[in-house]
């Protein structure tokens, strides 16, 4: 049984920012990622970016594996407006998809007018709802980026089937400090929570479900990999010794 992701208590509020580094191995830690390959796994990430509203703060893109820092914001309080979605569509649809979609709104706020019953709007808040519903959100990110890459890949190397090793890992990762270094720190695990003592606590406390009865705090000093920023940096679980 696969656990549940470990997203930010916080990933619905308005001033603080959400901050995952995101892991994803090709299968078999086969060495696929060369200058093609790299060249589009980028255009595909930006393409994404640009539609869901998530930001990609730093990346590295290795011969078997990628690194994503990823800012995940909420989304605006009343949603899009229709030229904000239609501009977001156009980072991830041809012309022809965004084309189509602006005319079905333009049809559905053409039938609003004069309507009392709301049933018009209605309709205008389906056709946001298609497509904002893998926006500002990290797993639809992350397989988003990850199937559209596959489909690439497959049809260039002439093969089927899926790229990636097993479901992505996610760090959350505390802004400054803790945001600025992560780059020196992989591998962390899926779950891990990395930043200063009152951020792990904080985080421990918003998923104590998650931990043992007989654990009183979250933080724990920085061991192995990330010994190197012991009293800097607290993480909500010992990191690996060998990077």
């Amino acid at each position: 049984m696969r656990k549940s992701r470990w997203l930010a208590g916080w990933k619905d509020s308005a001033t603080k920012p959400v901050i995952y580094h995101c892991i994803s191995r090709v299968v078999d830690r086969r060495f696929v990622f060369e200058e093609r390959e790299c060249e589009a796994f980028r255009m595909h990430m930006r393409m994404y970016e640009n539609f869901s509203g998530c930001r990609v703060l730093s990346y590295c893109v290795m011969s078997n594996h990628f690194h994503l820092l990823l800012e995940v914001p909420r989304m605006a309080d009343g949603g899009l407006s229709d030229e904000e979605l239609l501009r977001r569509l156009g980072g991830l649809y041809s012309e022809v998809v965004v084309a189509g979609v602006a005319a079905e709104l333009a049809e559905a706020r053409k039938l609003s007018i004069g309507e009392i019953d709301g049933a018009a709007d209605a309709r205008v808040a389906a056709i946001h709802a298609r497509f904002t519903y893998r926006m500002h959100d990290l797993s639809e990110f992350m397989k988003g980026l990850l199937i559209r890459f596959t489909r690439w890949f497959n049809r260039v190397h002439s093969r089927s089937g899926t790229l990636w090793e097993e479901r992505f890992k996610s760090v959350i990762v505390e802004s400054g400090v803790a945001a600025r270094t992560m780059a020196a720190y992989i591998d962390f695990g899926d779950g891990a929570v990395i930043g200063s003592k009152e951020f792990v606590n904080e985080a421990f406390a918003r998923a104590r479900e998650r931990f043992s009865a007989k654990r009183k705090d979250g933080a724990r000093a920085m061991r192995g990999s990330g010994s190197g920023a012991k009293g800097l940096l607290w993480s909500a679980r010992d990191l690996r010794v060998r990077v």
